[in-house]
């Protein structure tokens, strides 16, 4: 380690003068590697599986929608679930044959629970494609073209949560990126698939970075990889020496460099890479972007270049089968949906029989209770151990606050206190000593002399917050929807009070001018016969009757309107008022009418 605190790196034992500066990060473990079990032998593909089963939810974010039907027959690389919103990603058929089940099932999940799958059963011995369009000259391509295809090929992260590559191709449009980083440091014990995807595929990677450089347009590409993997680096470095003496392409548009580092668990995690690298520290609950920086997993890269270059979804990656309860453990790639138990079956397991099978690495990978589930696309590892290598539960002990935990931690967190916390269900404090940053690596438990598991503890906590934090959304949507409720039924009950006072008022209106009328024709009567020389004196006896006749009638309506307002009890006391002066307007015009003949006798 030079002065400053940053590590020489090395290959073959050589130190290399021209190497970039390798920073360090606070903390780290060395737990026994195990990678010679399954890295020794090559990569091969895994044979086409009888049936496959396609959770809709492979990736973080919103499960896809099924686009096909029970029945229905299939071609491999079809779509067959579209993508639900921004963070979501498509769902491909990776094999041919029919479509046999939409239902629940179990799915490869450390909640255990089950999901949404289509069941797909292969109906030929011929794999049938779909029709695939390859962008050979895919710089001739426009941006979002290419970043739409990403999202159309259901392309997500093969290292972690299964984060569409997609939405990270868009961060430029938010954050001024410098630096693209190919995670490929592969630091946990036991797995190799990256490793042998490098030496396999390293012209592929290459191209897939450029492609993603294409879109985020960072200054420089680093490709971080630790120094247990000296393979990989002379395919990497030969790959892009090739590509820098191929004339027939444009030069590279970014600095492009293979990084060795020390190997230390874990310096692949994606904030210790960025620190070990750039020398940057992502803040608190922040991204990489935050500090101008995008990572990308070796698998990610190369079904970025397998998706843009070939028109080819996801259906497939690599995987590492190993364990000592194996005979023949080695990577293949594999059509997600296989079993888990058909793929560990090509390695042989051992007569002793697998006493635990584990997806993932024994550090932050869980256990499986069964192996009749699929892969999926973040599955890079099964490790099956034997019950030899399975040793006894160890028997917790009490903190001795040793502080061995808090050497050891990555994030620089305290994890006594998160554990004391965690425990307690002291979840608030635990939020405040930043239990969010908790990558889950696992070395904290790892170093503690008292055995005490701690990430199980950090994870219960994180539960119990996430449960907490839905539950209190949940409550203000309803919350929200209740004063909406509300606001809306006072609303609509206030405009039914000013139309029944628009009724009254023009009621009343009515009736004023009706009683104006009736007096203004009484006084025209009483002139008409206080002359008897004007010839309204011969006005016959028919017309009086014919008035009466239509006062009494007005008379029956107004009350009979009267009774049935008062009646319902819905209207108001101006709306009665209204009614009442009509009924006395109608009897007085009618009392009127009555009086006319009679004083005509």
């Amino acid at each position: 380690m030079s002065p400053d605190g940053s590590v020489v790196a090395q290959v073959h034992g050589d130190v290399r003068d021209s190497a970039p500066r390798v920073f360090d990060f606070h903390g780290g473990i060395h737990p026994p590697e195990h990678k010679a079990l399954s890295n020794r032998a090559p990569l091969v593909a895994a044979p086409l599986p009888h049936e496959v089963v396609l959770p809709l939810s492979q990736h973080i974010g919103a499960p896809a929608q099924p686009l096909v039907e029970i029945g229905q027959r299939v071609k491999t690389g079809e779509l067959i679930a579209r993508a639900q919103g921004m963070i979501s990603a498509p769902v491909h058929a990776s094999i041919t044959g029919v479509v046999t089940a939409i239902e629940p099932r179990q799915i490869p999940h450390v909640s255990g629970l089950e999901d949404l799958c289509i069941v797909i059963e292969r109906d030929s011995e011929i794999d049938e494609w779909a029709r695939l369009e390859a962008w050979r000259d895919w710089r001739q391509q426009e941006a979002q073209d290419l970043i739409q295809r990403l999202q159309d090929a259901g392309v997500v992260g093969q290292g972690g949560a299964g984060f569409p590559s997609a939405v990270k191709a868009r961060v430029r449009e938010r954050h001024a990126i410098d630096t693209l980083i190919l995670n490929a440091a592969e630091c946990e014990p036991y797995i190799t698939a990256d490793d042998l995807t490098m030496r396999t595929h390293p012209e592929a990677l290459i191209e897939g970075l450029e492609i993603l450089a294409s879109l985020i347009g960072p200054e420089c590409i680093l490709i971080g990889i630790e120094d247990n993997k000296p393979e990989a680096v002379i395919a990497l470095e030969q790959a892009i020496r090739a590509r820098r003496a191929d004339k027939r392409l444009p030069p590279l548009d970014s600095r492009l460099e293979v990084v060795v580092v020390p190997t230390k668990y874990p310096s692949g995690g994606e904030k210790q890479l960025i620190k070990l690298l750039t020398d940057r520290e992502v803040p608190s609950r922040g991204l990489p972007a935050d500090v101008g920086v995008v990572v990308h997993n070796p698998g990610t890269v190369r079904a970025v270049q397998r998706a843009v270059c070939f028109g080819e979804p996801m259906i497939s990656r690599v995987v590492t089968l190993t364990g000592e309860a194996l005979q023949h453990p080695h990577n293949v790639e594999a059509r997600l949906g296989t079993a888990i138990g058909d793929l560990l079956r090509l390695a042989a397991p051992s007569a002793s029989g697998i006493a635990r099978l584990v997806m993932g690495g024994p550090m932050m990978g869980f256990t499986l209770e069964s192996d009749a589930l699929p892969i999926i696309k973040t599955t890079n590892c099964l490790l099956a151990s034997s019950p030899e290598a399975v040793p006894a539960p160890a028997v917790e002990q009490p903190c001795i606050r040793c502080g061995m935990c808090e050497q050891a931690c990555p994030a620089e967190l305290l994890p006594q206190q998160l554990y004391w916390f965690s425990k307690s269900r002291e979840f608030d404090k635990a939020e405040l000593y930043n239990l969010a940053d908790c990558i889950e690596c696992g070395a904290c438990s790892y170093v503690c002399p008292s055995q005490i598991p701690l990430v199980q503890y950090y994870r219960f906590a994180k539960g119990e917050i996430r449960t907490a934090q839905h539950d209190a959304r949940k409550s203000e949507r309803a919350r929200h929807r209740f004063e909406f409720k509300q606001a809306r039924m006072a609303r609509e009950e206030a405009e039914k009070e000013a139309k029944r006072q628009q009724r009254a008022q023009a009621a009343q209106k009515a009736a004023s001018a009706r009683a104006e009328t009736a007096t203004a024709a009484d006084t025209t009567s009483t002139a008409s016969a206080a002359a008897p020389s004007a010839p309204a004196a011969a006005t016959d006896l028919k017309a009086f009757k014919t008035a009466r006749a239509a006062a009494n009638i007005a008379l029956k309506k107004a009350e009979k309107a009267l009774k049935a307002a008062q009646d319902s009890g819905e209207s108001s006391a101006s709306d009665l008022a209204a009614l009442e002066a009509n009924v006395t307007a109608a009897k007085a015009k009618l009392a009127s009418a009555e009086s006319r003949p009679q004083g005509r006798q």
